[in-house]
């Protein structure tokens, strides 16, 4: 049976910020189940009034581990309000992530939240990109992540992009977190030769100076690139996964972020999704 289908709404940040409503309306519209927020830029109380109104459900949102380990109770009291069971640690900066000297800091800061969000009945999971792919004592950075702290006190939210940029098989990948996926972000992409030096600067998190090679590295709808969109789905079903998340960090060349996640939405239709 297929699993509900949720937008990250990042997807289409700069149409929320000129008209948060009428975005959600057109989301809705598309077939969207459920939307998962990266910031509130209106008051929490009006994003669940709008939401309820379209008749989105909210099963997760990203928040930075800053926020996250200054006022843990606090943020997650909002993630409540919206509904929400999961709340998801979404990027690690530079000095924190796998094989940098604040790694260890940045474990236990994440399983500290996890055991604030246990006790408010809230799972915390972790939003991998490609760094986490580095190896550690001969284990992935990400492994290790979740060999550290416990199941009960972190989960997965896989995105199957950054997994694939990292070198192994998105599939397979989730199938490996059985029973600790219940969230997979499904993110398609185009990449020409060797991995480009600088990717987050596509994604407007990180930029030395240097122009975005969009010909080398660049995000498509999902089902228009090269990720083998059917064999991630089963395997999330395969998983338990309760959810599947379209996210698109940037539109495709020639498209409005609107238009893009249309094109995920009508894709995942066809397939029964």
């Amino acid at each position: 049976m297929a699993l509900p289908v949720a937008l990250q709404l990042y997807s289409v940040r700069d149409d929320l910020a000129k008209d948060f409503e009428g975005t959600i309306r057109k989301v809705a519209a598309m077939g969207y189940q459920g939307v998962e927020p990266a910031g509130c830029p209106i008051p929490i109380e009006k994003m669940k009034e709008i939401f309820d109104k379209y008749g989105l459900a909210c099963p997760s949102a990203h928040v930075p581990l800053a926020a996250l380990a200054a006022d843990p109770e606090g943020e997650l009291a909002k993630c409540k309000l919206l509904g929400m069971q999961y709340v998801a640690v979404p990027y690690l900066g530079d000095g924190e992530r796998p094989g940098q000297p604040g790694f260890e800091d940045t474990l236990a800061k994440i399983r500290a939240i996890g055991e604030t969000a246990k006790k408010l009945g809230l799972t915390l999971l972790y939003h991998n990109h490609d760094f986490e792919f580095v190896k550690i004592d001969g284990k992935y950075g990400l492994d290790v992540m979740y060999e550290t702290i416990p199941a009960d006190l972190l989960q997965t939210e896989l995105d199957t992009c950054w997994v694939n940029v990292g070198g192994e098989d998105p599939a397979a990948f989730v199938l490996k977190y059985s029973g600790r996926a219940p969230v997979v972000h499904l993110k398609d992409f185009v990449m020409k030769g060797k991995k480009p030096k600088k990717l987050y600067d596509l994604i407007g998190v990180e930029d030395d100076g240097e122009a975005a090679d969009e010909e080398a590295f660049s995000f498509r709808p999902v089902g228009y690139g090269v990720q083998d969109i059917p064999a991630i789905l089963e395997a999330s079903e395969k998983a338990g996964a309760k959810w599947v998340v379209v996210e698109q960090d940037m539109p495709a060349k020639g498209q409005t972020p609107m238009e893009s996640v249309a094109l995920s939405r009508e894709y995942l239709k066809k397939l029964g999704w």
